[in-house]
This record gives C-alpha cells, structure tokens and sequence, in this order.
C-alpha cells in the first residue's frame, strides 16, 4: 500500500532566513523544503515577517511565475493558492512526479529584490519487483534468475530469499534520469526435488516504511520422467478381471502412456483408460510380460510387468482329493478336517490356495496316494494267488478219484474178489 503524501511541516530540511531592512523596520521570509511521494500532493509555504504589502511572487525551478500575490500567473491547475495572509502564503501542488522536482522561490519585491528557496523532492518507491529467468532449468544443471526493481529514487534494496535464508546474489544499478533501475541475479544448482521450491525477492525502500514488496516464484527444473507399475494384490486366475495402473511422473510430464506386451501382441480385449490397462476374463493365453512406456524432451522411462493366470481347474482337483477321501482307506479322511466353513476353499480366493498348501503340502499327497496304489496292488496280488492255488488243488483231487474207479472195474473183470482188490490196492 503507498503511504498518504506527508505534509510540508513534516519533513523540514532546512531554514533560512531572508531579512529585508527597510527604514527602521525589517521585513523577512522563510521558506520551508519538502520531500513527497510521486503521484502525491506537495504543500509550499512562505512565512512573513513584518509583512508590509510587499509584492508577493512565487515562482517554480524554471523561474516560471506561479503567483503574483494571490493570482494565478501560470495556467497549470495542478498549483493552488490555498491560503494568502500577512504572516503565511501557501500553495499546494497535486500528482507530483519527479519531473517537479528542484527549488521554489518565494519572491520579496522591495528596492532591492530578495528571494528565498524551498526545495521539493520527490520519493519514488519500488513497484513489486519482477523476476526473470534466463533460461530453462534442467536437472543437473544451473538456473539464472534476475530481480528486477526497474524504477526507483533512493535506489530499492533487492534481497533473495529461500527457506527464510538470503541468497546472495549480484546487485547491479541503472541510471534512468531522476530514477534508478536495480537488478539483482543469483545462479542455483537445481534437481529435481527442487521442482516447485519457493524462492522469493523482496525490495525494500525508505518510502515504504518498513513494508516490502515482495515477488514469490516456484522453481520450474525440467527433468526425464519416470515409470512404475502399479500391480494387483494377490493371485491372478482364469476368469479374474486385472487392471494395471503407470504410474508416470516428469517435467513436463508425458501427455501419451504406451502400453505393449513383449513378443506378443496386446490382447483384444484389453481396453486402455489413461495409464491404465484393463483386461476380464483371463485366461492363460494373456500370459505374459506387459510394458509400460514414457518419454518427454529429456528422456524416456518404462516398467514391466509379468502376468501368471493360474488354471482354475488344477485349484478345483485339489480341493476334491483333500475334501473326499477314498472309503478303503480311513487313515486319509483326516485332512478333510481342515475344510470348515471358514475355511472352506474357494476357487477364487487367492488366499484359500495358499492355506491349503501350507495345511495338506504335496509330498503329503503324493505318498498317500502311493501308499493307496501300493494297497491295491498288494490285494490284487494276494487274491490272484489265492484264486490259482485253489484252482490247482482241486485239479489234483479229481485226478485221483479217477486212478481209484479205474483199479476197481479192472479187478471186476478178473473176476477177482473185490473185497480183495480193495486190499490189494490199499496195500
């Protein structure tokens, strides 16, 4: 905010003294100097004393007349005559600049013409001050920024401020006339955290009573992007959904993601949102290593990502040999005790995998079903054997009953005594 003008009483820089000895009396004038912002309204004033009607004349640093005695003499209507007594002439002058500045004459004419100055300056305190990049700043590189207070009278005070911390920087001035041009430039190592560091200038002046004004800026670095790949949580199986998100940051940042699967080709079905990738119903075909691209003026990035569908058949099998065992074997029914309802196995929870393999592992399986292949076996064998032994027993018995009935019917046909051969074959 520009400060009020201040009146000419307050701010006095020097007296003088004009005596005019007339006869036994003295007459005499005082004028009094003045310092105003510019745009402001200056008041000069001339003290008399023993003031005898003299004529009164005022005049501007160009020795123009503004007044005789009380009457406009110069037809500017920035000049007022405000007030014209004996003991006090004071005219005021609106929207100063620097251009009226210089000495104004207050004008005794007696016998002798006698004069006294009051000088008038003019104070020019700094607009907010601006900021100049002289190029680009890139990571890893340096930035030169200029402050710049064009116009100023005193010269402003230019300071650079970052984190509450001075920069010191060079500090150049201009003459421009009555006013002076200040710059102030500093040179900055920059990364890419610095991207959007505030950094200010400030331009502080006597005018502005202990205010400043102050230019803000954020730091612009210019660097490569960078690429990651947001994957999904857990396992991935046929007829699961799957969107991948590229996350991308770089200065400027990439407009255009590009998506491709190494090898292959991108799924039909896949459909693009932005960075994102989306793909339904997967299946095994969609296996593969997926790529994710970027690049900007300064670089190029990417990130990979590898897709692994699970069949959802091979989850199904195993969940059926735990949960119902075979009936010959009683001794395998006791897995079936980790399938509550709270655990129950579900195809598509990735969790429900992993809580089976660790409860019932594979070479627990595995020797159960062979120890029930090795059973079968065993009982094939023991039932093959006991089936050709009873065959070859009872072979061996009707042979023999045939041997006995072919001796009798011999001995019949002898004529021998049955009774007889009955002992003879028994001998």
């Amino acid at each position: 905010m520009r400060p009020e003008p201040r009146p000419l009483l307050l701010l006095l820089a020097s007296h003088a003294l004009l005596l005019l000895c007339l006869a036994p009396r003295c007459q005499a004038v005082q004028a009094e100097n003045v310092t105003v912002l510019e745009g402001g309204t200056a008041e000069i004033s001339c003290r008399l004393q023993n003031y005898d009607g003299s004529i009164v004349v005022i005049q501007n640093p160009r020795r123009q007349t503004l007044f005789f005695n009380g009457t406009r003499a110069l037809k500017d209507d920035r000049f007022q005559m405000v007030l014209f007594t004996p003991r006090l002439v004071r005219i005021t002058l609106t929207n100063v600049s620097v251009s009226d500045e210089g000495g104004y004459f207050c004008q005794l004419y007696t016998d002798a013409t006698h004069h006294q100055v009051a000088t008038l300056s003019v104070s020019v305190p700094p607009e907010t001050p601006t900021i100049e990049v002289k190029q680009e700043a890139v990571e890893g590189a340096e930035v030169e920024l200029t402050c710049l207070s064009p116009r100023s009278k005193p010269p402003a005070t230019l300071r650079w401020i970052r984190d509450r911390r001075e920069i010191p920087g060079v500090v150049s001035q201009q003459d421009n006339g009555k006013t002076v041009s200040v710059s102030n430039t500093i040179r900055l190592p920059v990364e890419r955290k610095d991207n959007g560091a505030a950094i200010s200038c400030e331009a502080s002046h006597p005018a502005l009573g202990g205010q400043k004004r102050i230019r803000h800026y954020r730091l612009d670095v210019h660097f490569a992007p960078t690429v990651r790949i947001i994957p999904p949580p857990g396992i991935l199986r046929e007829g699961d959904s799957l969107s991948l998100t590229c996350s991308v940051t770089g200065n400027p940042l990439p407009r255009n993601v590009l998506w491709s699967r190494i090898n292959d080709t991108i799924p039909e079905r896949a459909e693009f949102s932005g960075p994102t990738l989306q793909m339904s119903r997967l299946s095994q075909t969609h296996n593969g290593t997926y790529l994710c691209q970027a690049q900007n003026n300064y670089g190029r990035a990417a990130d990979h990502y590898t897709l692994l569908v699970y069949e959802t058949m091979s989850v199904t099998s195993m969940v059926f040999l735990i949960s119902h065992p075979t009936t010959s074997h009683p001794t395998t029914s006791h897995p079936t005790a980790l399938l509550t309802p709270d655990n129950a196995l579900d195809p598509r929870d990735p969790g429900a995998v992993v809580e089976t393999h660790s409860a019932m592992p594979y070479a627990v399986i595995g020797g159960i079903l062979a120890l029930l292949v090795f059973t079968v076996i065993c009982v094939l064998i023991i039932t093959i054997w006991c089936s050709v032994r009873q065959k070859g027993s009872y072979l061996t018995h009707e042979a023999s009953g045939l041997d006995e009935h072919g001796e009798v019917q011999e001995a019949f046909l002898n004529g021998n005594d049955v009774a007889q051969g009955k002992k003879e074959y028994l001998l």
